[in-house]
C-alpha cells in the first residue's frame, strides 16, 4: 500500500487518457453485466424445466393446432401419469409494447402438472368458480400494479371473440409466486374452457400438450411410443422433452450461448488493446525514471509488480464502476418489457466478472512490464 500514492500520481500523468481508458473499460463492463443477465434468463428457462415432463406439440411450429380429443388417449398410455394442454393466446394489454405469455389452461390440470407456482387454495377455488377468471404472475402483477378482483381487458390480435367486440375482459382472482428462485412468475393463465366456447374459429383444437411421465429415464422412449401411437394421424405431431422443447423456442432466436459469447470477446479483447496501448505510452513515458528506480536498489521483481500494480487499478476502477452501474440499472427491471422470465444479475456473474477484471489488469500490464524490466539503465538516462 506504501507505493499507491505512486501508482495513482502515475495514472494521474495523462488525466484525459487515464478517463478515457476507464471509461471504455466501464462500458465494457457495463455490457457484460447485461449480457450475463441476459444469458441467465435464457439458462433459467431450460434449467428448470421438468425432467419427468414432455411437450407434444405440432411438427411444423406452436401456430399449428392439435385436436383437443388426443387428451383422452394421452392419459391412457402406459408411462403418462398426468396430461394438461396449454394454447398461446397473444392478446394485446393497453399498449402492443406490452408484451407477455398468455396462456389458456385448464387449472387443475395445469397446476397438477407445474407444482411450482403456487397459487392459495382460495384463489385456486376461485379460478376454479369463475369462468372468466384469470390468474397471473407475481413479477408480472407487481409490473403492471394488478391486484385480486382487477379486470383485465386483452385485445385480440389472434383469437377473436363471438361477441364482436374484438377484446377479451378477464378477472384476476389471484396472483401465483414461484416455489424456488428461478420459477417464471411472468405469465397469464386463463380458463381454457371460457376461451374455447367464445372464440369465433378452431374450436376444438390446443396449442401443445404437457405430459408427466413416471420414470424421467424413460422420457425418451415414451416420447417415441407417443410419436408412434399418432404416425398416422392427420397432423403432423413430434413429442420431446420439455428441455429440448424450451431449448427449441430459445434457438429460434439463434445460438444465444454462442451470440453472447461472441459478444463479450470481441469487446473484451477491444478493450485489452486499448488497456494495453495505455500502459506502454505511460511505461515509456517514464523510461527515465524506471531506470533511476533501478539505480536506488529497486529489483526486477519489484518494478513488474507495480506495473501491474498500475494496470490493475486502473482495470480495477473501470471495471468496479462498470459492474456496480450494471447492477443498479438491472435492478430497476426488464428492459424488454417482460420478453424475458427472469432479468437479474447474480452473485456470481458478478464474482466472475471480477476475475475478468484482474485478468484484463494483468493482461494488459504484462508487456510493458516485461518491457520495464528489460530496460537498461544505461541507455534509459542517455534518453533522458
Amino acid at each position: 500500500m506504501k507505493f499507491l500514492p505512486l501508482i495513482v500520481a502515475n495514472l494521474g500523468r495523462k488525466k484525459s487518457r487515464t478517463l478515457f481508458t476507464a471509461l471504455s473499460i466501464l462500458v465494457a463492463f457495463l455490457l457484460y453485466g447485461y449480457l450475463a443477465a441476459v444469458g441467465l434468463a435464457f439458462q433459467l428457462g431450460i434449467s428448470l424445466t421438468g425432467n419427468d415432463r414432455l411437450v407434444l406439440r405440432h411438427k411444423v411450429s406452436l401456430v399449428q393446432l392439435l385436436p383437443e380429443s388426443y387428451q383422452a388417449r394421452l392419459e391412457k398410455m402406459p408411462g403418462v401419469v398426468a396430461v394438461a394442454h396449454a394454447t398461446f393466446f397473444g392478446g394485446v394489454y393497453k399498449d402492443p409494447q406490452n408484451f407477455f405469455s398468455q396462456l389458456a389452461v385448464e387449472p387443475e390440470r395445469f397446476l397438477a402438472l407445474y407444482p411450482e407456482y403456487v397459487l392459495p387454495p382460495e384463489q385456486r377455488a376461485a379460478w376454479l368458480r369463475n369462468r372468466v377468471g384469470a390468474v397471473a404472475g407475481r413479477e408480472l402483477a407487481d409490473k403492471y400494479g394488478w391486484k385480486v378482483g382487477d379486470r383485465i381487458p386483452l385485445q385480440a390480435s389472434i383469437w377473436q371473440p363471438k361477441d364482436g367486440t374484438g377484446t377479451w375482459e378477464l378477472e384476476l382472482v389471484g396472483i401465483y409466486d414461484g416455489a424456488e428462485a428461478g420459477t417464471d412468475t411472468s405469465q397469464f393463465l386463463f380458463r381454457y374452457d371460457f376461451f374455447d366456447e367464445n372464440r369465433v374459429e378452431a374450436n376444438g383444437l390446443v396449442g401443445w400438450y404437457v405430459l408427466r411421465v413416471d420414470d424421467a429415464e424413460r422420457a425418451p422412449a415414451i416420447a417415441r411410443q407417443v410419436d408412434e401411437a399418432f404416425a398416422n394421424s392427420s397432423y403432423d405431431d413430434r413429442a420431446t422433452t420439455e428441455k429440448a422443447f424450451v431449448q427449441a423456442v430459445v434457438r429460434q432466436v439463434g445460438d444465444v450461448g454462442k451470440i453472447l459469447t461472441g459478444i463479450l470477446g470481441s469487446v473484451f479483447f477491444t478493450i485489452l488493446l486499448v488497456a494495453v496501448n495505455t500502459m506502454i505510452q505511460s511505461v515509456r513515458e517514464r523510461a527515465n525514471e524506471i531506470a533511476v528506480l533501478k539505480t536506488l536498489g529497486f529489483l526486477n521483481g519489484q518494478v513488474l509488480a507495480l506495473v501491474l500494480a498500475e494496470s490493475s487499478f486502473l482495470a480495477a476502477a473501470g471495471g468496479l464502476a462498470g459492474l456496480g452501474l450494471a447492477w443498479l440499472l438491472i435492478g430497476q427491471g426488464d428492459p424488454t418489457g417482460g420478453a424475458l422470465p427472469r432479468f437479474v444479475l447474480e452473485g456470481k456473474a458478478v464474482l466472475l466478472g471480477c476475475l475478468y477484471i484482474a485478468l484484463l489488469g494483468l493482461c494488459a500490464g504484462l508487456l510493458p512490464a516485461l518491457w520495464a524490466i528489460r530496460l537498461r539503465i544505461s541507455e534509459a538516462l542517455r534518453r533522458a
